[in-house]
C-alpha cells in the first residue's frame, strides 16, 4: 500500500508534465504511427469484426493517449488509471470525444470488472511501474473474454539501477541527447523520486519480456513478444532518448 501511494503522489504531481508529451504526441506523427500499430494488432487478431462491437479496455490510460486513438479508431474505449489528477488531463486531451469514452479510477492490480467482460486489454508503460505485476496480469486475464488479445507495450525502465552495463548505456543516452540538442525525458525535476520507488518494486531488476512471457503461459495464454517494436512507434527524438531501453509489445491471446 505505501509503493501504491507513492506512485499516486508521484503521479499526481507528473500529470501536468507528462501531459505534454501526450499532446506532443498527438500533435505529430507519432499519432498516426501509433494508431496504425494499434488498429493493426487488434484487427490481426479480430479480422472482419467492426470495430464498434469489440470492448477494449485500457489499463493505465494517463493522459489518455492511447484511449483517445482507440475511440477515434472506433472501438468500444474503458480506460483506467489509479490517478484522478491524470484523468483530469486524459478528458482534457480527449476534448469532444471525452463522453464516448468510459474514463474511471481504479487499481490495475484490482479490477472491479466481471469476468470475461472485454475483448482487448491494452497498456502502455504502467507494468514496470506495479508491487504485483502478476497480480495485474491475472485481474487483466480474468476480465478478458475467451480469444481476447492481451497488448502490453513496455520496456526494462529501470534496469540501470541494478545493472552496470545497463548504467553505462543508459548515461550515454544522455550525453547522446544533449549532443543532438534533444530533450531529454529522462532529465527533470523528481526524477529521483521515481528512481527510489523503482528501485523497490520487482520489475526494475528482472530481465523482460521473458518474464511477461512466462506468467502469462502460466495463466494460460498463447504469449510472444516483439522486442523491436519501438521500431515501428517511437519517433526520432524517443529513439536517441531511449536506445539503451527498447520498447517492446507482449502480445497474448486468451485460449
Amino acid at each position: 500500500m505505501e509503493i501504491i501511494s507513492e506512485n499516486k503522489a508521484y503521479w499526481t504531481g507528473r500529470a501536468s508534465g507528462y501531459s505534454e508529451v501526450n499532446q506532443a504526441e498527438l500533435e505529430t506523427g507519432q499519432r498516426k504511427k501509433w494508431r496504425d500499430c494499434l488498429r493493426a494488432e487488434i484487427m490481426g487478431q479480430f479480422p472482419g469484426i467492426a470495430a464498434a462491437q469489440l470492448r477494449v479496455l485500457e489499463v493505465g490510460t494517463g493522459p489518455g493517449f492511447f484511449a483517445i486513438l482507440l475511440r477515434e479508431l472506433g472501438y468500444d474505449v474503458t480506460a483506467i488509471d489509479l490517478t484522478p489528477a491524470m484523468l483530469e488531463e486524459a478528458k482534457k486531451n480527449a476534448g469532444g470525444m471525452a463522453d464516448s469514452i468510459r474514463f474511471m479510477e481504479m487499481n490495475a492490480e484490482a479490477l472491479t470488472f466481471e469476468d470475461a467482460a472485454f475483448d482487448v486489454v491494452v497498456s502502455r508503460n504502467l507494468t514496470w511501474n506495479l508491487p504485483h505485476p502478476e497480480t495485474a496480469y491475472a485481474e487483466w486475464v480474468r476480465v478478458l473474454k475467451p480469444g481476447g488479445l492481451l497488448l502490453n507495450f513496455d520496456a526494462n525502465w529501470y534496469a540501470y539501477l541494478f545493472d552496470e552495463k545497463a548504467q553505462a548505456a543508459y548515461d550515454q543516452d544522455r550525453i547522446n541527447s544533449a549532443e543532438q540538442g534533444v530533450w531529454d525525458q529522462n532529465v527533470g525535476e523528481n526524477f529521483d523520486v521515481m528512481e527510489e520507488i523503482a528501485r523497490r518494486v520487482p520489475l526494475s531488476s528482472i530481465r523482460r519480456p521473458a518474464w511477461d512471457l512466462s506468467v502469462l503461459r502460466f495463466l494460460g495464454l498463447h504469449a510472444q513478444a516483439e522486442e523491436a517494436v519501438w521500431r515501428r512507434v517511437w519517433s526520432e527524438e524517443e529513439k536517441l532518448n531511449f536506445s539503451s531501453t527498447p520498447l517492446f509489445l507482449v502480445r497474448a491471446v486468451k485460449g
